[in-house]
């Protein structure tokens, strides 16, 4: 089991974090639009400069390369990157199941990027992620773009993974979007590139 542990973690133009979210336990980020909820999980992966220091059970972010802690840390961004034109040739190892639970056939790995709606995109996205079995999770408004039905399986799958896996999770939202069914949640709000405040019941 791993935990997730965040050191004066500090963007550009923000304030500091430094908080830690248990093994299998979800942090809520929550805050208006500008008030840096994306940096902050940008920050935690490594893909913006930032001060500071994460760590992932006995990992620590700074003692090993930028693309292996990116495959432990996993990150979802608000709106996904695709760079091949076939859906398939994005992962080796796609769950077939994990597919089948998000709502798609086998054949969706045969279809050309283009005709992907963004809610199509966004799941496919989430099971190219998970494909990677990362140990941590930091989804970007993972429910945003979807209609009810779509929004509830990919809550599904997440709270599957999360229990199996036991694993840490920040998620970026607007509200509780059906999230206060997750067992062991906390939530920070933002405000300005700083915490305005934090209820974590762990702590």
């Amino acid at each position: 089991m791993f935990r997730l542990e965040i050191q004066h973690l500090q963007p550009p133009g923000s304030s500091s974090y430094s908080l830690r979210v248990p093994s299998g336990c979800t942090c809520l980020v929550q805050g208006p639009s500008g008030s840096g909820k994306t940096l902050l999980l940008r920050s935690i992966a490594d893909l913006d400069p930032n001060r500071g220091e994460v760590i992932l059970g006995d990992i620590r972010r700074s003692e090993v390369p930028a693309h292996h802690w990116r495959r432990l840390v996993g990150y979802l961004p608000a709106e996904s990157h695709w760079w091949e034109d076939r859906v398939g040739d994005h992962q080796q190892k796609w769950p077939l199941d994990l597919l089948a639970t998000l709502g798609f056939e086998p054949d969706v790995l045969e279809w050309s990027v283009a005709r992907l709606s963004t809610g199509e995109r966004q799941r496919l996205a989430l099971a190219r992620l998970l494909a990677n079995e990362p140990r941590a999770l930091l989804l970007d408004e993972p429910v945003a773009n979807l209609d009810a039905d779509n929004a509830e399986r990919v809550l599904q799958v997440v709270h599957r993974y999360q229990t199996t896996q036991h694993s840490p999770m920040f998620w970026v939202s607007h509200g509780s979007e059906g999230t206060d069914t997750f067992s062991c949640i906390g939530r920070m709000w933002l405000r300005h590139n700083g915490v305005e405040r934090m209820e974590l019941p762990w702590s």
